[in-house]
């Protein structure tokens, strides 16, 4: 979900009470993630590359990526999209898209099948009846491919971060097969806020927190255990709602006579570490900000390599809980130069190093056409920080804007693929709210060239943000 769907205060009533029990509210700082191990990556979903799909377009990126000196591919979710191509209302929470495949007809035996129901019994079957005959042996040529993709980014020191929608489409496979776990009567939202007066009224499908409770919070369980299988970290979406969503009655038309609800708070999160203890048993888990490449979590931090998408008007519940689980937060550039709140984190003198910093999002425009929609004196105060790190690149503004991202204390730097090339608007993924354009847009063939990669890796190098950069990067860190 977007910032601007995330960007409601909640108020006091709402606000207190609802993060970590017994939270110790303390910043994540230095201790956290540390000065060492940063590192940088791009965000291009699948459906972005020449082709929209998996394949022989995905290994050439991953190898442009690793010339340019990235270390982190960040995907959008794989799930099957809705009627109007958004991956975040997907039919199913576990199910990958079929309309990713470079091979739809490739073969499949019954041993490959017998085996992938074996592995993912809690879902698959489920799936196979709402989806449909060949709906297996669509999910083993997935595995297959993304295996495959995964293997050629790790030889290419790539990895990949994936992304969590927090809810699922009304009438999704998950929706139907698990009714007795969603809510009837609300759904989902985000109040009135400056971007809109009425609010946005999402319709997605709530969920019954105390009816998930009463399972151990198994079906997140899963759905956890699934996300860790296809990604070496994963952004979970509206972080917000685990400690209080907005509710909107079913019949209502706008989001304005919704109200706030409590969300399961630390409960899901603990669950979620005794249901996947076997993983971190066998080496598989790490804390977040040593799969960033940080160092030492919090002593109560999680094992889940997650990020937290905080972005919005987050209360001090909130914080807390992303706090306490020692979950990196992000702070996104295009929010951080209103004149009227320097107290922003996401003002490039507020970041802090267990944070993940981005250009911007999928739901906001092109840094070339942001720089455009500027005030004047929002424009002053950006051209003032890039003056005082000596970032201005007058023929090439958008670059100012990458190389300031990539100077902030945050342990990882993401830059949005279209951001590289200095697109204007007609390349934004996404618009909250409107259909028809969004998520369309994709890659020319050749446009990520050698050069840019090269210019790219300077970039990189010069914060250092390459593996086993010199000092002097992370000295200029934060200037």
């Amino acid at each position: 979900m977007s910032a601007a769907r995330s960007g409601a205060a909640v108020g006091p009533s709402a606000a207190g009470g609802q993060g970590a029990a017994g939270g110790s509210g303390a910043a994540v700082g230095p201790s956290a993630a540390g000065g060492q191990g940063r590192s940088a990556g791009v965000q291009l979903h699948v459906t972005s590359l020449p082709g929209g799909r998996l394949g022989a377009e995905a290994h050439r990126f991953v190898e442009w990526l690793a010339a340019a000196g990235q270390s982190w591919w960040q995907v959008l979710p794989l799930h099957p999209p809705d009627r109007h191509r958004s991956p975040y209302r997907p039919s199913s929470a576990f199910a990958a898209w079929r309309g990713l495949l470079e091979g739809p007809r490739a073969p499949v035996t019954a041993s490959e099948i017998a085996s992938f129901r074996e592995r993912q019994r809690f879902w698959i079957d489920d799936w196979e009846r709402f989806a449909g005959r060949g709906a297996v042996a669509d999910q083993v040529r997935f595995e297959r491919e993304w295996q495959r993709l995964r293997e050629h980014a790790a030889a290419c020191g790539v990895r990949i971060l994936g992304d969590v929608a927090i809810y699922v489409a009304r009438g999704s496979c998950d929706h139907v097969a698990h009714p007795e776990l969603f809510r009837s009567g609300a759904v989902a939202g985000a109040p009135p806020d400056a971007y809109s007066s009425t609010g946005q009224r999402w319709g997605n499908p709530l969920y019954d927190w105390p009816a998930l409770r009463r399972t151990g919070y198994r079906w997140w369980v899963e759905r956890m255990r699934r996300t860790l299988e296809l990604f070496d970290l994963a952004r979970l979406d509206h972080f917000r709602g685990f400690v209080a969503y907005w509710a909107v009655p079913e019949r209502a038309r706008t989001a304005v006579s919704g109200s706030w609800r409590r969300g399961p708070g630390i409960a899901l999160f603990r669950a979620l570490e005794r249901g996947l203890a076997d993983r971190a048993a066998t080496g598989g888990g790490a804390p977040p900000a040593a799969a960033m490449g940080g160092g030492a979590p919090p002593a109560a931090a999680t094992l889940l390599p997650l990020i937290a998408e905080d972005l919005g008007v987050i209360t001090p519940a909130v914080e807390r809980l992303r706090d306490e689980l020692g979950l990196p937060g992000m702070v996104v550039l295009q929010f951080g130069f209103d004149p009227g709140d320097p107290a922003s984190p996401h003002r490039p003198a507020n970041h802090l190093p267990n944070r993940v910093v981005y250009t911007g999002t999928h739901d906001q425009d092109t840094v070339r056409a942001w720089l455009g929609s500027l005030d004047v004196p929002s424009r002053a105060l950006l051209d003032s920080e890039l003056a005082a790190r000596g970032l201005v690149d007058r023929r090439l503004p958008w670059w100012s804007v990458i190389r300031l991202a990539l100077s902030s204390p945050a342990t990882i730097a993401i830059v949005q693929a279209q951001d590289l090339l200095g697109l204007g608007s007609g390349a934004r993924m996404n618009v909250p709210g409107r259909t028809g354009t969004a998520w369309r847009w994709q890659l020319a063939p050749g446009a990520l060239t050698p050069a840019l990669a090269r210019r790219l890796r300077e970039a990189t190098e010069e914060a250092g943000r390459l593996a086993g950069a010199g000092s002097r990067g992370a000295r200029d860190a934060g200037r």
